[in-house]
Parts: structure tokens; C-alpha cells; sequence
């Protein structure tokens, strides 16, 4: 119930759908380093105003740098205490640093209907330096706030 509140207080939720309606226009025009972060943002908004979605990290500690192989982006993610922070440039002693070989390969890797982690590896579109475990709890995370989407709030 408070958290509740807190979040109509805030207009999270609304704020949220906003948020999902900016990445999906976003996605459709040509990827930049800012769609990453605002995916990642969004996440991080669903993530407080979703007790459902919330759940995915509770007790979850990690820290993601996701870049291009030119490094033409770099954005990192930081989960700790059931929140999730995000930022441009790489964070210091990542759990995983992921490094994509180009923007098309990270939609591909975030939005397709049942990401392959293994097969995105073996295509050589994604290589992940760190714990792997990290890898596919991210890409959980991504699809299931994919399919789920305006459910969760």
C-alpha cells in the first residue's frame, strides 16, 4: 500500500508508459547510444513502479557495461538493494562487460522473440567478458519487460 502511493504521488506509472512509448518510437527510427540508455532507463522506471517486475532483483547485485566493439556507445547498469541505476561510460569492476559488434546486433540481442545467448556468441554478434551467468539474467529481464510491457504496471 505505501508503495503504492508512492509511486501515484510520483506519477511513476505514468511516467513509465511514457517511457515505453518514447523506446518503442525510438526503436523504430535508427539506434543510438541514447536508445540504449533510455531502454535502460525505462527498465530502471518499471522497475520502481512494478512490484511484479521489481521482483526480477531483489537481492540481485550486478554491474553491466554494454558497448560496441568501436566504441562508438558505451552505457553501463548498475543493480544493487532492488533498484537499478543506469549511466553513459563504463563503470569500474564491471560483472560483465558486453561488448557488441555493432548497434544491430544489440537489437537483435534485446529484442528478438526468444533471445539465444549461446547463438548470439557463436555468430560472434555479442562477446561477453565476465560472469555469463550476468548475460542471461539481463536478457530475461529484457524480454520479459518486452512481452510483458504495460502488464506489469
Amino acid at each position: 500500500m505505501p508503495q503504492t502511493l508512492w509511486n501515484l504521488l510520483l506519477l511513476r506509472t505514468r511516467r513509465a508508459r511514457k517511457g515505453i512509448e518514447k523506446i518503442v518510437r525510438c526503436l523504430e527510427s535508427e539506434f543510438t547510444e541514447e536508445t540504449l540508455e533510455l531502454l535502460l532507463k525505462g527498465m530502471s522506471l518499471v522497475f520502481a513502479v512494478s512490484e511484479k517486475y521489481r521482483k526480477n532483483i531483489e537481492g540481485f547485485v550486478g554491474r553491466y557495461v554494454f558497448r560496441s566493439e568501436d566504441e562508438s556507445f558505451v552505457v553501463s547498469a548498475a543493480f544493487d538493494k532492488g533498484k537499478m541505476s543506469v549511466r553513459k561510460g563504463e563503470l569500474a569492476d564491471p560483472n560483465i562487460r558486453v561488448y557488441f559488434s555493432n548497434s544491430h546486433a544489440l537489437l537483435n540481442f534485446i529484442f528478438s522473440p526468444k533471445p539465444d545467448v549461446l547463438s548470439a556468441i557463436l555468430n560472434q554478434e555479442v562477446t561477453p567478458d565476465g560472469n555469463l551467468n550476468y548475460l542471461y539474467k539481463f536478457a530475461y529481464m529484457a524480454n520479459h519487460l518486452r512481452l510483458k510491457g504495460i502488464e506489469l504496471l
